[in-house]
């Protein structure tokens, strides 16, 4: 696996373009990369490295690839061209994700289609009315519809994207990564309220953005925001003695640390590129990336670096305008 987003959530670029041309663009850019990455250098390598990852947005190579003087991916790029040559199996006219903002569900569901390019158009689920989903029988988000298709659940979304886009792969998960991906959504989504509803002003910011990105009318914004906050400070409280949890920070300190215990000094669980465990952990922690627990997070455990990677590796958003 090979590619997209990750700019911390808060602050995300619309890109307007037709979906073809968007799909069809990304695949131009990242075959180029693929023909930039198998040639080798035997000129200052390492700068050579860093300039090609900047130029491009990927994420610098580590040491081991350097050898001899020489710098060679041409692994790497093999992957991206089978990548891409997948992926244009895969072309949806319309895709249509319902979301709130900053649901960790929805953010993996757009992690993965950011990281694949697939354009997508977001439809903003008022919380209160949920008049966005009427049509649909399944009452929670995230929901996505692709070319008229109805897909629930944020795994099982994932899944069946990854399986039309990798038609020839009849397993999904290996056991490390179904493993992972099983952790994100039974352990690590559950220290992420206890977390952000922490206090009184914590909960206030969290709602902060969620009101402003949501969609609601003036006084929907206002109502929401403080009483949204309150409700869920006490709800947090009841959150974290349900999941034996006695110190919010430490919980989820620890199991960033986990995380990066994981990654067995890799640059991704999978490997030199992310893959559907990359893609989880980072789609639920994005909504807190720039929010104070997220800051405190990344301040206090080591994994920023994986991190960062990812946002270089996910790229910019396949969103674009309704």
């Amino acid at each position: 696996m090979r590619r997209v987003n990750g700019v911390a959530l808060l602050s995300r670029a619309v890109v307007c373009m037709g979906s073809s041309t968007a799909v069809g663009g990304a695949t131009q850019q990242r075959l180029v990369q693929a023909a930039m990455l198998s040639t080798c250098s035997n000129s200052n390598p390492l700068w050579f490295t860093r300039r090609l990852g900047d130029h491009f947005g990927l994420s610098k190579p580590s040491v081991a690839c350097i050898a001899g003087g020489h710098v060679c991916f041409s692994s790497n790029a093999t992957s991206l061209a089978q990548e891409m040559h997948a992926q244009d199996k895969f072309l949806p006219k319309d895709v249509q994700l319902y979301q709130y903002e900053a649901c960790p569900f929805c953010n993996k569901v757009r992690a993965f289609l950011d990281y694949y390019k697939i354009p997508y158009k977001v439809m903003e689920v008022n919380p209160i009315s949920k008049k966005e989903i009427k049509w649909s029988d399944y009452k929670k988000v995230p929901i996505l519809k692709v070319d008229g298709e109805q897909m629930v659940d944020s795994s099982d979304i994932i899944d069946k994207l990854f399986q039309r886009i990798n038609p020839e792969n009849n397993v999904i998960n290996g056991e490390e990564e179904k493993k992972w991906r099983g952790w994100v959504d039974n352990h690590l989504v559950h220290v992420l309220s206890p977390n952000i509803y922490r206090t009184a002003s914590e909960a206030l910011e969290s709602f902060d953005y969620i009101t402003s990105h949501g969609n609601f009318s003036l006084y929907e914004r206002i109502v929401a925001k403080y009483t949204g906050a309150a409700a869920m400070y006490f709800v947090s409280k009841k959150l974290k003695k349900k999941h034996n949890i006695t110190d919010e920070r430490a919980a989820l300190y620890e199991a960033a640390e986990t995380w990066v215990d994981a990654l067995k000094g890799r640059q991704f669980l999978g490997g030199s590129n992310p893959n559907l465990a990359d893609l989880a952990a980072f789609g639920v922690l994005r909504p807190i990336r720039h929010l104070k627990s997220g800051k405190d997070m990344v301040e206090n455990t080591r994994i920023g670096e994986w991190y960062t990677r990812m946002e270089s590796s996910v790229g910019e958003s396949a969103r674009i305008e309704a």
